[in-house]
């Protein structure tokens, strides 16, 4: 290996790093306070009901801006996006670790939500700034680990300082964590996207953009199939307390018990999913992916058919789950951000947007729908994966994945175009 391979490795290790922080900060916050929600009610005298809505109140607003992220980092650059979004999210941590009401708490988590998603989303467009093929996948790979594994050990953790520290710990916590990601960035975060390569702030081209990146097929397809297949498990993180402590009777610091086996899915994914890159096509890899997402859904239904709820059989499907989702998540992101090369930050805020807001909904109508018992999560996983490859399947049958990412969008009479022939309308 030569020293220039050498340097090129040691700063695509560093870039890795950075950029798995970023996608941290989201994800972390997302339900690192879940083991507090009952004295949070408590301490407030808010309902259950309530509580659960500063979920909803962080999930909301991270999808709508997830929209925008993107192209603001097209228009502004990468780097000036993420340090001002992580500023604000840093000032927003604070707020709730200082809230004195459920109300002021619902605003700040709000806050946290409007600002959370850029370090996903910019960081997305980065990897396809820098890298290709192969070397993007494994990039992407160490990205989507980190960005499964956030909100798994984050309960984890959270169950820990809420039991030393009480609930605002959890928070403070979060702002610590903040802080130090803002630090390294600022010092080494690079800027990845040239003057000449950014893309305009016009309303008109915004909104045009964005619609048809949302009508094209191929994206349409791919970004259901990553949104379905995380939800599928989403809900067993957004239903941990009533899964864990009322289904199967742990106690608070126990919340490992359901988010050790998914990180060592995730691990296992990402770590297969880099393996397979260079080595095995993007489609052949989905194909096993689902094959193993099959197997862990059919398996989870089946085993609550059969036996009561109990450890450590109630989990033991997850793990393999999050395995097939891990390995998945990375190809479909690529395949989807390829279709449109000149706008890959808008194109990332466009899924991130329709991710996060399946999880929005996932968080507010469809776990507290199925978290009555351990048969109904099982289902509630079954049937969001069906949808999830069933996306897919749509996505092979029509030939979409044979398309050349030089690549394509759909025009108004809803055929297929060169995205060249769009982006010509770039100042219009």
């Amino acid at each position: 290996m030569t020293a220039t391979t050498q340097s090129t490795a040691r700063h695509h290790r560093g870039l890795a790093a950075m950029l798995a922080a970023l996608s941290a900060v989201g994800p972390f916050s997302i339900d690192a306070y879940l083991p507090s929600m009952p004295e949070i009610g408590r301490v407030f005298h808010a309902s259950p009901f309530l509580v659960q809505q500063t979920l909803t109140a962080y999930m909301a607003p991270f999808a709508v801006m997830a929209l925008w992220h993107g192209a603001f980092s097209d228009a502004v650059g990468r780097r000036r996006v993420t340090l001002g979004a992580l500023a604000l999210f840093f000032v927003a941590s604070i707020g709730c670790a200082l809230a004195w009401s459920i109300e002021s708490l619902l605003f700040f988590r709000t806050m946290q939500g409007m600002t959370a998603g850029a370090g996903l989303v910019v960081g997305r467009a980065i990897v396809r700034d820098v890298l290709d093929g192969a070397e993007a996948q494994r990039l992407m790979s160490q990205i989507t680990l980190v960005f499964a594994v956030a909100p798994a050990v984050a309960p984890v953790i959270g169950g820990w300082l809420h039991v030393w520290f009480g609930w605002r710990a959890v928070f403070c916590f979060v702002v610590l964590f903040t802080g130090g990601v803002w630090v390294v960035c600022w010092r080494s975060l690079p800027e990845t996207l040239a003057e000449e390569r950014r893309q305009p702030m016009n309303p008109g081209f915004l909104l045009r953009s964005y619609w048809r990146v949302l009508r094209t097929p191929p994206f349409v397809l791919l970004t259901i199939a990553v949104t379905f297949n995380f939800a599928a498990v989403f809900i067993y993180i957004v239903a941990a307390p009533v899964f864990l402590i009322q289904h199967l009777h742990v106690s608070e610091t126990g919340f490992l018990w359901l988010f050790g086996p998914s990180t060592s899915g995730i691990v296992a994914g990402a770590w297969l999913s880099g393996r397979f890159a260079g080595r095995v096509s993007r489609q052949q890899t989905l194909w096993w992916a689902y094959g193993i997402m099959i197997v862990a859904a059919v398996g989870n239904v089946v085993l609550n058919l059969l036996a009561p709820p109990g450890l450590p059989w109630s989990v033991a499907p997850i793990f393999v789950y999050f395995t097939g989702s891990a390995l998945a998540m990375p190809s479909l992101t690529l395949m989807a951000l390829d279709l449109f090369p000149s706008q890959r930050g808008l194109a990332s805020s466009c899924q991130n947007f329709v991710q996060t807001a399946g999880n929005a909904v996932a968080t507010a109508l469809i776990a507290p729908l199925v978290w009555g018992s351990t048969l109904t999560l099982a289902i509630g996983m079954a049937v969001m994966l069906a949808v999830g490859l069933g996306g897919f399947v749509v996505h092979e049958s029509l030939g979409a994945g044979r398309v050349s990412p030089s690549t394509l969008l759909t025009n108004a009479s809803g055929r297929l175009e060169p995205e060249s022939d769009f982006s010509s309308e770039v100042g219009k």
